[in-house]
């Protein structure tokens, strides 16, 4: 006869062993991302599907019993810094980063680590807002992260073993990685982090099979491409427009929409005239080729550091009694913005917080701008002020 603590044993190896069967074969197709939440006891992206809404369809907790929620599990990671993700929740199987690009599969039911890695990170590493990052992506059975000293990796699934590193930029010229990548049409996409160090923002899509680069979209545009006329000299070569969080997808439109960071220097204006696209954008890109099919451009000429990098949310509204594909996105220049998703059209700008810098969204999509707003060596104060 087993005595309860062999049976207690048992049990608990039987049910390991099980886990690490379910874990060989998770397999997360396309077809399943382009789904969503149909099945919502799943989360593969990092905003629980592509239109970036971010709305569980889970009616379990309600207003009524929510009180009656209780702790069941704490997981200690062990690192002592910011933690800023969202974990891809796979069958029962939570898979989430952490700062200094550690990450970790954790068993839903019980909290306990079914696998850990952790990235060996250089010294040197020039990062702005915190050693973080934001998240996996997954397709079949890899995961997909971005690394604080701009690597892109693949992880197993089943295990958290490398199956590919590939390098994305220099981290020695201040480019960084701490987005969650976002899977379409079978490419990997990712952003950039490093805006304040004189370096050129950009987006990129890999091969998820063997990590090769298949395109890479910059957001400042060189010399005689559309948008160059909005930067003068050679700044353009140095211009920010940083990348460093998660687009979304419209699979009808095959549209990729993504937001964009300050311009660089964040604050002297005057060493770059001009709009300087685009920077402070929200950028629709093909996904098949990273051509960009339209952009929108929502502080011209930043120079209070108003990043447009926010989730841009898609949504079908009626407006003026008129259906319309939207995109929203409230951005740091205190403006709430419905945009037509298909060609980028203002259909409403207004302030969700107090703004002094600017009365409104004219019909040609510019602010008003109200005058001596911009930094200055004695100072001036601009709402809203982040």
């Amino acid at each position: 006869m087993q005595r309860p603590a062999h049976r207690a044993f048992s049990t608990v190896l039987l049910a390991t062993t099980i886990l690490v069967a379910a874990l060989h074969g998770q397999d997360i197709s396309s077809k399943d991302l382009l789904d969503g939440l149909a099945n919502p006891s799943r989360w593969l992206t990092y905003s629980g599907d592509y239109t970036g809404q971010r709305f569980s369809p889970l009616t379990q907790i309600t207003a009524a019993n929510a009180e009656r929620l209780t702790g069941q599990w704490a997981f200690q990671t062990g690192v002592v810094n910011k933690f800023e993700a969202t974990p891809i929740v796979i069958d029962g199987v939570l898979y989430i980063t952490g700062a200094l690009n550690h990450a970790w599969a954790i068993d839903g039911k019980t909290g306990k680590q079914i696998w850990h890695y952790q990235r060996t990170l250089p010294e040197g590493l020039k990062v702005c807002c915190g050693l973080v990052n934001r998240g996996f992506a997954v397709l079949h059975n890899r995961l997909f992260m971005v690394t604080l000293d701009a690597h892109f990796v693949a992880l197993d699934m089943s295990n958290g073993k490398v199956l590919y590193d590939v390098e994305m930029a220099s981290f020695k010229e201040g480019f960084a990685g701490t987005g969650a990548p976002l899977i379409v049409n079978d490419k990997v996409i990712v952003g950039i982090a490093g805006g304040e160090y004189a370096n050129r923002g950009f987006i990129d899509a890999y091969d998820p099979a063997a990590g090769q680069r298949l395109w890479r979209y910059y957001t400042i545009p060189a010399p005689g491409e559309p948008g160059s006329e909005t930067w003068a000299g050679d700044i353009w070569a140095r211009g920010g427009g940083p990348t460093w969080l998660s687009g979304t997808y419209d699979p009808a439109l095959n549209l990729l929409y993504w937001g964009t960071g300050n311009p660089s220097p964040d604050w002297n204006g005057e060493v770059r005239p001009g709009d300087n696209l685009y920077t402070g954008s929200l950028v629709a890109l093909d996904p098949d080729t990273g051509t960009l099919r339209w952009h929108y451009q929502f502080t011209p000429h930043d120079t209070h550091d108003w990043d447009a990098n926010e989730i841009p949310v898609l949504a079908d509204l009626t407006i003026g009694g008129r259906a319309r594909k939207v995109v929203m996105m409230a951005n740091r220049n205190g403006f709430f913005y419905v945009l037509d998703r298909t060609n980028g059209q203002v259909l409403l700008g207004k302030p969700f917080v107090r703004t002094t810098w600017a009365t409104e969204i004219r019909p040609d999509g510019r602010p008003q701008v109200l005058p001596d707003q911009d930094p200055t060596e004695s100072g001036n104060a601009t709402c809203p002020d982040w």
